[in-house]
């Protein structure tokens, strides 16, 4: 039970050094405290690999070989799948030198941004279809930050950050983290130069992301905290809107700490929030409003490991007030980790085959439903013929 080399004590050392107890750790991955137990203490044998890789992602374990002692094996490399053009992206954000030629005017680099970001809402391929912009889309917002001055150099600078957003979420869910953290980085430094508060507000918004995804929760809250304060909800419906962005971004981070009544708290004032801007009211590009609020609700309560209200809240969001593909489509991917959480497979198989429906890409790379459509191939009957189909349609089986 002590030996380190043991598989039972190697998920005790993890699960204890991600800061989650048993309960927490059975919950996220479907399973009971005493499974946890079982497994740690030697009783159970390890579990089949789709098994092993939710834990792994859970406890933010990056080679298999760390929990179960055999031949190395990348998470990433089953759970994140990398998009055919990901290196023309990359190359755009890695670049070192201002791109030559003269500057954008801001009237039109800001229509060129907004029209990327309706790509991304609005494809069922979202992450195929911004790849053939965003390589250049980048060089025209990079070259007009630096070669414009005064205040069209400021709106160059938030366009900038926008665009960095939009390739954060490009790479997201794909195995080159170090690419979302750079572009992370790069649109806060764009939010800051441009000294526009609720450019801030935004980049913290997609920096809490990486933070939370790297188990950081402090400093997901932290920077959150310091950008809300910065705008004044009370200015006017952009800023109560990115004011209620940051709310619901801290309550997903209690939320990941297992503290329930902060989570709630920080909720209820982003829904506060949303309510106010109107019960039809989405964000035209970050899709906040009251729908987003109600679909965060579900990732609060799975996260918290409450499988009742998980499913109620699921069962009860209009997903399709979410005027984005990408957005419904993620949504009804948490709607089926909180109905998996609740051992409800059946229902979490269709609600995966709607997000399909919904956005092949955002299926295609979200690590949860790969895992699953792997763990649940194996059963018998429906479940398992509906799990095979998906794993097929995303790539995770040949």
């Amino acid at each position: 039970m002590t030996d380190p080399a043991t598989f039972g004590a190697r998920l005790r050392a993890h699960r204890q050094r991600a800061g989650k107890t048993r309960p927490v750790l059975g919950g996220l991955v479907g399973r009971s405290a005493e499974w946890v137990k079982a497994l740690e203490n030697g009783r159970l044998l390890p579990p089949r690999l789709p098994m092993l890789l939710r834990l792994a992602e859970v406890l933010d374990i990056s080679d298999l070989a760390d929990l179960t002692g055999d031949q190395s094996l990348p998470v990433a490399s089953v759970t994140r799948a990398g998009h055919p053009d990901v290196d023309g992206v990359a190359a755009a954000i890695q670049r070192s030198k201002v791109p030559v030629g003269s500057p954008t005017s801001v009237d039109v680099l800001r229509g060129l941004v907004d029209q990327a970001w309706a790509l991304w809402h609005r494809s069922t391929v979202e992450r195929t279809a911004v790849a053939t912009v965003l390589p250049r889309l980048l060089a025209d917002a990079q070259r007009s930050a630096r070669r414009l001055d005064g205040l069209a150099r400021r709106q160059a600078l938030i366009e900038l950050a926008r665009v960095y957003h939009l390739a954060q979420l490009y790479l997201a869910h794909q195995p080159y983290p170090e690419l979302v953290w750079l572009a992370a980085d790069r649109a806060m430094l764009a939010a800051q130069d441009a000294d526009d508060p609720a450019a801030i507000a935004v980049a913290a918004w997609y920096y809490a992301h990486v933070y939370r995804g790297a188990n950081q929760v402090d400093a997901a809250e932290q920077v959150l905290v310091d950008a809300s304060g910065l705008v004044d909800p009370a200015a006017g419906a952009e800023q109560l809107a990115r004011w209620g962005q940051a709310q619901l971004g801290i309550a997903l981070g209690h939320s990941k700490a297992g503290q329930a009544g902060k989570a709630w708290r920080a909720w209820d004032a982003a829904e506060d929030a949303a309510s106010r801007l109107g019960k039809r009211y989405a964000h035209p590009w970050l899709m906040f409003g009251p729908a987003a609020c109600a679909a965060y609700a579900v990732t609060i309560e799975t996260d918290l490991c409450r499988p009742g209200e998980a499913v109620r809240r699921a069962d009860t969001a209009d997903f399709r007030a979410l005027p984005s593909h990408t957005r419904r489509a993620a949504a009804l991917i948490e709607a089926a980790r909180a109905h998996m959480l609740d051992r409800g497979e059946v229902a979490a198989m269709h609600l995966l085959g709607r997000a399909l429906r919904e956005s092949v890409d955002t299926v295609r790379h979200q690590p949860f439903a790969r895992t699953v459509a792997l763990e649940l191939s194996n059963r018998p009957g429906t479940v398992g013929e509906d799990a095979r189909e998906l794993a097929l349609a995303i790539g995770v089986m040949g």
